[in-house]
């Protein structure tokens, strides 16, 4: 019989994503869209250090209960290096999520949805590995204007 191993998900780092606030943009049928700045911020953990560059943001379409999200910004590495990313995910209050902790940092929060599911671009060969990796994000507020994205590689 085959060794059969479970997927893993390996912390890599937390994007802390500055925010200004939102800007609506309109309603459609059902939905509420808006467009989130994202102004700068901080990149840190074990695989990766550096900042969020200002420019990017994060459209975000709401029907009922669910917060679709659809981010897109920049990170420049220590070393320089620019990283495009493409981040779409969930969020949604009332969900069946428990509080999840990654040691004694709590990551998730009861009865809270946050997800989100990363895809990274860049041609600096020190870091083409996250352009071929599979990330797991789970993101929290942690002042009105941050949001923490903390990324987990899939093994």
């Amino acid at each position: 019989m085959p060794d059969i191993q479970t997927p893993a998900l390996t912390f890599a780092f937390e994007i802390r994503a500055l925010l200004t606030p939102s800007l609506h943009v309109g309603h459609g049928d059902g939905e509420r869209l808006e467009f989130t700045p994202i102004v700068g911020g901080t990149v840190d953990g074990p695989l990766l250090r550096g900042t969020v560059l200002p420019g990017g943001g994060d459209w975000s379409s709401t029907r009922g209960r669910v917060c679709e999200l659809d981010a897109r910004y920049l990170i420049q590495a220590e070393d320089g290096a620019v990283i495009d990313i493409i981040n779409r995910g969930y969020y949604r209050e009332g969900a069946e999520s428990p509080d999840q902790y990654d040691g004694d940092l709590q990551v998730a929060s009861a009865g809270v949805y946050y997800r989100t599911s990363p895809v990274f671009r860049t041609d600096a060969p020190a870091h083409r590995w996250l352009a071929e990796t599979v990330f797991v994000g789970l993101a929290r507020g942690i002042q009105e204007d941050t949001v923490a994205i903390r990324m987990y590689a899939l093994a």
